[in-house]
């Protein structure tokens, strides 16, 4: 059966996307004519890629790491919100060739939070960000038009948070993780971009009772869905929202794009996401 309408998501690896299934499940629910494949492309194999794309051989697809960065430079055009982040995850075909570029992980992030934590940017007033990485610049940028007055950047390197504080601007405060304890008592938003978390690692020294009874602590690492951070911070009675929803919400925009129909993100969903996880 040869598909009207072809779609993918690139990386390198890419064996353990969810995103074909998120959109596979849309697709059907749809009934569209459509296809979603997770295609694995090496870095030096990206421009000849991205020529297939050109061609018309796809409507367009998402782009993950290692690809978020150099796909930028290959698009035709990008808006302003990705020129902003500095980094492009999801592609459109226009109908000359021509290729756009835009973030999603912006309202991915944002989607997930309003979804699972609602007014969560009320009476905000200090947000502590850990990591200064391609997922870092999303997330800033998403509090910074939020209107939050004071955004603290935590990095293992604290230079890289200077400069990633630098290129991008607005009210951020860069330090070194070791600079968490100076903050915490004030931040009712901690958020984690970085892998800590991952493979059995966790953050060292990092006091969670610091933090006001009504913070707020989220994780873009999915895998394992509960974090050590988050379980840390459920323990101790904090609201917490997990980064499975973030890779819900963030698919949203591209599929409307592609297939012209706005999806939701539903339980049923979310469910069957989580249940390969």
């Amino acid at each position: 059966m040869i598909h009207v309408k072809k779609a993918f998501v690139i990386g390198h690896p890419i064996k353990h996307s969810r995103s074909p299934l998120i959109h596979g499940t849309w697709l059907a629910e749809h009934g569209i004519d459509g296809s979603y494949e997770a295609i694995d492309v090496a870095p030096e194999d990206l421009p000849a890629f991205v020529e297939r794309l050109r061609q018309g051989e796809f409507v367009g697809g998402n782009v993950t790491i290692p690809h978020k960065e150099a796909v930028f430079a290959l698009c035709d055009s990008v808006d302003p919100l990705a020129r902003t982040i500095g980094a492009a995850n999801t592609l459109v075909r226009q109908p000359d060739g021509r290729i756009h570029g835009f973030n999603t992980d912006y309202m991915g992030f944002l989607g997930n939070l309003d979804q699972n934590a609602a007014g969560w940017a009320q009476g905000l007033e200090r947000a502590i960000v850990f990591g200064a990485g391609g997922a870092a610049r999303a997330i800033l940028v998403a509090l910074r038009e939020q209107g939050v007055p004071e955004i603290v950047l935590l990095n293992r390197t604290p230079e890289k948070a200077a400069a990633l504080a630098t290129e991008i601007s607005g009210p951020f405060v860069p330090g070194a993780l070791s600079d968490y304890a100076r903050y915490a008592p004030g931040a009712g938003l901690v958020v984690n971009t970085t892998s800590i978390g991952m493979h059995d690692t966790r953050f060292e020294d990092l006091d969670l009772t610091l933090l006001p009874r009504t913070a707020l602590v989220t994780d873009i690492v999915y895998v394992p869905l509960v974090t050590p951070l988050l379980a840390d911070a459920r323990a101790l009675g904090l609201r917490t929202v997990d980064g499975l929803g973030m890779l819900l919400h963030q698919a949203v925009p591209g599929f409307a794009a592609w297939f012209g129909v706005r999806p939701v993100v539903t339980p049923a969903l979310r469910a069957r996401i989580e249940a390969t996880l």
